[in-house]
């Protein structure tokens, strides 16, 4: 053992609420270890919290050294009493202490423990020893002491009383007893070898069983405390006839010595009483007297014989001598008392108890050598050899075991540790007594290597490939690297980070991120095989210690072609603005090469393989494509009948997964010159717009309906409008109404009146090209019923329904007045034909009908100024319905032009007041000589108009 050094004892003494305190404080230094013990004194029942003693104080420590060493107190398996306040470095009372439950009649009564410090470590030894209180007071284990005693029984007679029990010590135990005066009995006290005290009764005066045959008495015991507590006993005492002689032991002390693990029934000693008396009075019992705690329990004693024997359980370690009264008693209630002192002897019974009082775990991997793991504390209950213990610990292992105080051991390392070899430890301590035979018991400490950041993290390859298909979804998982570290915890949590790179001068972070955990590559973008096909990015794989230690590896990222591009036909170029046709001469051969279709195809590998198929054709059996070359070729002798305009539809194919295709129109001309291909290829344009563009047109037509089904709604809301004030204005104006009748009318009733009404359309386009006149059948034909006896002019009817609302309603129809029908010779015109005299007289029938070219003109001078008037609506498509009746007037047409030329009339009206006053005048005249219009003679036919002679040519041509 190392050598030790003891400085002199130094004593503190100090009052604290009327308390006296003593300290005793030692310093010990040993080997590495500094120690040094520290005795208290304070009394029992002091409440929680209570302060014992400053330890750092007087120990000479600093607070913030009891903080940093995370100082602590160590009791083994004994109850803990005190705390350490380590902010404050005093000492506490943190259980009740009970110097009676604690230490019992030993005196003094104190208890000790440990306070260990870590950093260097320093043990203290802290013995608090507990100052008795009067806290219990005298009490008799009965209530009453009966005794039976002869009225024969001599002056000095002594009866030994039951003694009264206080737990107190010193001042405070029982001190005295006292007998309640009576005229027979005198108290006397007597001390035991161990300073308790017991009281025998002195019979002073005879009794007289005659006079008394009954006494009761009362024994009082008190203590010496402050204030004084006491306890009663009554005491009744039976005169009993005569006994004479008490019994008498032969020893005043008995000693004996039993072993700690005698079984029961094991024999002590014997003791022995005699009596004078004969008889019943000379009859001895034995009894045990005065048994404290639990030693009823363990020894029993015969009645009648007074062997004394084993009843219980004997430990050693907690009473090693027992000192118990027999008292010896005849019948006649004479008794006497010995002493009986036994000893025990230790037996190596108890193992040794290995206690742990600091225990550094986990350890780090760089901690040097001599650093010290753990204190233990090793006891044995045992005394002398058995109480020898000797500690070892695993000869395999890298530590090491020393002793610093007694019973207190070091757990030292012996050499350096690396985690990542042995990450822990199981260290065995044994202890071993040197009782026979010895006993030992063991004690293992699991002891944790902590880490330290000395490996860096680590890739299975140097370099890593990845592989992603083009055209990806951005955030798609591409590749996973993977790293490790023989590290641990923190030191081996491995993130992985993208080095700061560029790709094509673009940083690799617009390309690729990657997992800080996981190590996923993802892709930011989605990829294009035809931009980028190769892309290097260096991972860095940095664990989490400090300072952190990292590795990179690269990682190559291979694009792989996807067929996301069709064939881009070269030739023949499609374009919508112009047409272009190869030509075949008619006397092409078998194998006659037309054109060659040229595409390309920017995918790479099999996308790229291009196949060439015909997929429709005018004529199939005159043409083939070559499958890889896309040359069109005849395949037999061109003829005659071949028509001239063929359309072939060639589909360009690649080989990709799924195929994607390019469809190209070629135009094929079969003649022998250029002019006579022109006029076939005129429609081509347009129809192959017609066919691309029909959803287009499909919802435009769609829209342009409902536009036009608008505006018709406004133009005929405008155009009712408009004919009503120009009714009204016409209605108050003295125009005359010149009706039209039709050719073809028949002669009802000799009235005159037409049969139907016509209705016709004109359409016209803004076309010049394609613009048509055409007619179209009646629309309607109603019936009109005239009037027979109407001779009047026809007026205008003046009804809820308006003529020009209603005009296919039929009508009642007055034959028209002579007043304003002008004289064949007063008619300019083509019509020269007279008519008979009834027709002059207003009661015939319409003169000669109109030519057809008349009526033609007509029609054609009408649609015109129509079309001219709705010039301003825009460019399109107009139709015009005008329905002639024979209510037909002036604003029907326009008047757009000086003269209106009314159709199925040689008549011309114009809005001059000149020719209004004379046409006034022709009428005045016309009334006036009625008879020179009928004897006027027939106009000549009338000259061709330029219509008629248009409509002739026609004829001729055709």
């Amino acid at each position: 053992m190392a050598s030790e050094r003891f400085l002199q004892p130094i004593c503190v003494k100090w009052r604290l609420g009327g308390l006296r305190w003593q300290v005793f404080i030692f310093l010990l230094y040993i080997s590495h270890v500094v120690s040094g013990q520290i005795r208290y004194s304070i009394p029992e029942e002091m409440k929680k919290g209570s302060l014992i003693g400053n330890v750092a104080q007087d120990l000479g420590l600093d607070l913030k050294r009891l903080r940093a060493g995370r100082a602590r107190i160590v009791t083994g398996e004994s109850i803990q009493y005190t705390e350490l306040q380590t902010d404050k470095g005093i000492l506490v009372v943190s259980e009740r202490i009970d110097r009676e439950e604690l230490c019992g009649d030993v005196t003094p009564c104190s208890f000790s423990f440990e306070i260990i410090l870590e950093n260097p470590m320093e043990l203290h030894r802290v013995t608090v020893e507990v100052l008795d209180v009067n806290d219990h007071a005298p009490a008799f284990p009965i209530q009453n002491i009966p005794f039976e005693i002869s009225e024969s029984a001599n002056v000095g007679a002594r009866f030994l009383l039951e003694s009264a029990v206080d737990p107190d010590v010193g001042l405070n135990a029982l001190q005295n007893y006292i007998l309640t005066p009576n005229d027979h009995f005198i108290l006397k006290q007597h001390a035991n070898p161990d300073g308790s005290k017991y009281a025998e009764m002195v019979l002073q005066k005879p009794l007289d069983r005659e006079e008394h045959p009954r006494l009761s008495l009362e024994l009082i015991a008190v203590d010496g405390g402050n204030p004084q507590r006491s306890g009663t006993v009554n005491i009744e005492i039976t005169v009993l006839d005569a006994n004479d002689n008490a019994p008498v032991f032969n020893q005043s002390l008995y000693r004996a010595t039993v072993m700690e693990d005698a079984p029961k029934g094991t024999y002590i000693t014997t003791v022995n009483a005699s009596d004078a008396d004969s008889g019943s009075n000379g009859q001895i019992s034995y009894y045990l007297s005065k048994l404290k705690g639990n030693t009823v329990d363990i020894f029993n004693i015969d009645m009648a014989t007074g062997t004394i024997s084993v009843s219980g359980q004997i430990d050693y370690e907690k009473d090693n001598k027992y000192e118990i009264r027999v008292e010896a008693k005849d019948q006649g209630g004479l008794t006497d008392s010995s002493k009986v002192v036994i000893e025990v002897l230790d037996v190596n019974d108890n193992a040794p108890v290995i206690n742990v009082m600091s225990f550094s775990s986990p350890v780090s991997e760089d901690a040097p050598p001599g650093t010290t793991i753990a204190i233990i504390n090793v006891k044995d209950a045992d005394s002398e050899r058995n109480g020898q213990i000797t500690c070892s610990i695993n000869t395999n292992l890298p530590f090491k075991i020393q002793s610093s105080l007694s019973s207190y051991y070091n757990v030292i390392s012996d050499i350096g540790f690396d985690r990542e070899t042995i990450p822990e430890y199981n260290i065995t301590i044994t202890g071993t007594d040197s009782g026979s035979p010895p006993l030992s018991s063991t004690r293992t400490l699991h002891l944790r290597i902590s880490d330290v950041n000395d490996n860096a993290p680590l890739f299975h390859q140097r370099v890593y490939s990845a592989y992603v298909t083009e055209n990806n979804s951005p955030g798609m998982s591409i590749f996973t690297v993977s790293a490790r570290d023989s590290d641990w915890n923190q030191n081996a949590r491995i993130s992985y980070l993208l080095e700061d790179t560029q790709v094509s001068g673009t940083p690799v972070s617009t390309y690729i991120s990657i997992n800080s955990e996981t190590g996923v590559l993802h892709a930011v973008r989605s990829f294009d095989y035809e931009q980028i096909k190769q892309f290097t990015v260096v991972v860095k794989a940095q664990d989490g210690g400090s300072p952190p230690l990292s590795s990179n590896v690269s990682v190559n990222i291979f694009v792989q072609d996807q067929n996301d591009n069709a064939p881009q036909v070269l030739y023949p170029v499609q374009t919508s603005s112009s047409l272009v046709a190869e030509m075949v001469p008619r006397s092409a051969d078998v194998g006659y090469l037309v054109t060659k279709v040229v595409a390309v195809d920017v995918d790479s590998g099999q996308n790229a393989w291009l196949s060439y198929k015909l997929h429709k054709a005018t004529d199939r059996a005159l043409f083939e494509v070559g499958s890889q070359n896309g040359e069109i070729r005849t395949i037999r002798q061109v003829t005659d009948k071949d028509a001239v305009k063929q359309r072939l539809t060639v589909v360009v194919g690649d080989n990709g997964q799924p195929s994607r295709s390019a469809t190209v129109n070629v135009n094929v001309a079969v003649a022998d010159s250029f002019p006579e291909v022109l006029s076939e290829f005129t429609d081509f344009t347009h129809d192959k717009e017609y066919n691309d563009n029909l959803t287009f047109y499909l919802v435009l037509a769609l829209a342009v309906v409902s536009f036009l089904f608008i505006t018709c709604l406004v133009v005929i809301i405008s155009v009712k409008i408009y004919r009503w004030r120009q009714s009204r204005v016409l209605y108050h104006s003295n125009l005359p109404v010149i009706p039209y009748y039709p050719p073809r009318y028949a002669d009802t009733l000799g009235t005159g009146t037409l049969q139907h009404v016509y209705n016709y359309e004109v359409c016209r386009t803004t076309d010049s090209r394609k613009s048509d006149c055409k007619f179209v059948r009646p629309c309607s034909q109603n019936v009109l019923i005239m009037d027979p006896s109407s001779t009047g002019t026809m007026q205008r009817m003046q009804s809820e329904n308006n003529i020009l609302d209603e005009p296919e309603s039929p009508l009642e129809q007055k034959p028209p007045n002579a007043d304003w029908r002008f004289t064949q010779g007063q008619r300019p015109g083509p019509s020269g034909a007279g008519g008979p005299p009834e027709m002059a007289m207003g009661t015939g029938p319409w003169p000669n009908p109109p030519t057809e070219a008349e009526q033609l003109q007509a029609l054609m001078a009408a649609a015109n100024e129509v079309s001219e008037a709705t010039a301003t609506l825009g460019p399109g498509t107009m139709g015009l319905s005008t329905r002639y009746s024979p209510q037909f007037t002036l604003q029907h047409v326009p008047d757009y032009r000086q003269n209106v030329y009314i159709p199925g009339s040689t008549a011309t009206l114009t809005s001059n007041p000149q020719q209004q006053q004379q046409m006034a005048a022709q009428q005045q005249a016309l009334q006036a000589q009625p008879s020179e219009a009928s004897a006027q003679p027939e106009p000549p036919k009338a000259a061709q108009t330029p219509a008629s002679k248009k409509k002739s040519t026609k004829k001729e041509k055709k």
